[in-house]
């Protein structure tokens, strides 16, 4: 069959097969309809094919990269030898995403997790220059996702621990993912809000908080002592007190406002010996106890005095008697005077046991005379569960008496 002069003379092949479907439409249709299908069919096999290989590959690479990580040596040094060697393995560094969410997940575990050298060292193993977007439209949809992911989550961590970041990193970060790429994006609020927190706290800590528990009491107890700045730090030993059976330190804070308190204290009203309840000092927590009183009622307000005594004068919007009005304020309270009580006294002690607490009463009343003729009560239930030791513990009452 001749085919039309039209069909013959165009160079478009999409007009050839208009014009064979004219002539034969039945034959083209199922000739088209049957190669689509082989190609889905071809297409579906590769598919799977690759996803079984990618899996194989990324159980390898998974199984590959936690052997880095596992040497018997738990240091910065170590830590930073498994960085140069995936490094040095080769020029493309296949596998960086992974190495680095594996690393950020031992970093912890080697005590790393808050060394800003360290951070640089991981994200120094993204690709420099591949990465950086050339369109707006690759910076808004984020060109290299899982890359520049990986470098958030990276910075994420960093925010969680307080490590602020510096200018290398930044450039770090440019290098890698230019300047309008998201992870530079989430450097600059970093930089914006961190300095800002990391001095806003009235009671700063050292860089380092120290891992002697002497140490921490003192910094828990000196931090909760500072709402009256009249207030004193003591150090106690619990060997200078007669018949003590702990040999432990005592940090204990009183101010002259709480000695007065409880000069003027009624005698026939005992103090409880409370806690221990907790402080924490970054991700350290510290115990302490405190010396409490029950509330005192505040005292009534002074009503007016009459100067004039003009009768009972009715109010002009309601036509009833006015009540007597307040013109004196009373005596304002202190701050240790709580609406649940009255705190006396705070410490924390070595071994935070019944024996340390009662030296710790003993040792006050060398500043505090009028403690000598008040019964104090020690609470056997804690807040924070079973804390103090057990051995000197009554079982048949809630409360033991302190000997004076």
């Amino acid at each position: 069959m001749v085919l039309p002069g039209s069909l013959l003379g165009s160079g478009s092949l999409r007009e050839c097969i208009r014009g064979l479907r004219l002539l034969f439409p039945g034959t083209i249709s199922t000739i088209v309809a049957h190669q689509s299908h082989q190609t889905r069919l071809l297409f579906t096999s590769l598919t799977a094919t690759a996803a079984r290989n990618r899996g194989s590959d990324d159980a390898k690479t998974s199984v590959t990269i936690q052997g880095y990580f596992s040497g018997k040596e738990r240091n910065k040094d170590a830590f930073m030898v498994a960085c140069d060697v995936f490094r040095d393995k080769g020029p493309h560094l296949r596998g960086h995403v992974e190495f680095i969410y594996a690393a950020l997940k031992n970093m912890e575990e080697f005590g790393v997790h808050k060394d800003l050298e360290v951070y640089k060292k991981l994200l120094e193993l993204m690709p420099k220059g591949k990465m950086i977007p050339t369109n707006i439209f690759q910076v808004e949809f984020m060109h290299y996702p899982k890359q520049q992911q990986c470098a958030i989550d990276c910075l994420e961590q960093m925010e969680m621990n307080g490590v602020i970041p510096d200018t290398e990193m930044e450039q770090i970060l440019v290098n890698a993912f230019g300047k309008q790429g998201h992870p530079v994006r989430k450097f600059g609020r970093m930089m914006y809000w961190m300095p800002k927190f990391k001095n806003a706290s009235p009671w700063p800590l050292p860089n380092v908080i120290p891992s002697d528990a002497f140490k921490l009491a003192q910094l828990a107890v000196a931090r909760m002592c500072s709402v009256d700045p009249a207030s004193t730090i003591t150090v106690f030993q619990t060997s200078d007190v007669e018949d003590a059976i702990d040999d432990t330190w005592v940090v204990s804070g009183q101010s002259p406002t709480q000695q007065r308190l409880i000069k003027e204290h009624p005698t026939d009203q005992p103090f409880k010996v409370e806690g221990p309840f907790r402080i924490f000092l970054r991700d350290r927590c510290v115990g302490y106890f405190i010396l409490r009183a029950e509330a005192t009622p505040q005292p009534q307000p002074v009503k007016r005095e009459q100067v004039d005594d003009v009768g009972s004068l009715k109010f002009w919007f309601t036509g009833e008697v006015e009540p007597d009005e307040e013109t004196r304020v009373g005596q304002p309270l202190s701050v240790h005077e709580q609406d649940d009580g009255t705190i006396m006294a705070i410490c924390a002690t070595g071994t935070s046991s019944r024996d340390s607490l009662l030296s710790w009463i003993r040792l006050l009343q060398n500043t505090n005379p009028n403690l000598e003729n008040i019964p104090v009560l020690f609470t056997q239930a804690s807040p924070i569960g079973e804390v103090m030791t057990t051995e000197y513990q009554p079982t048949d009452s809630s409360l033991q008496v302190a000997p004076s």
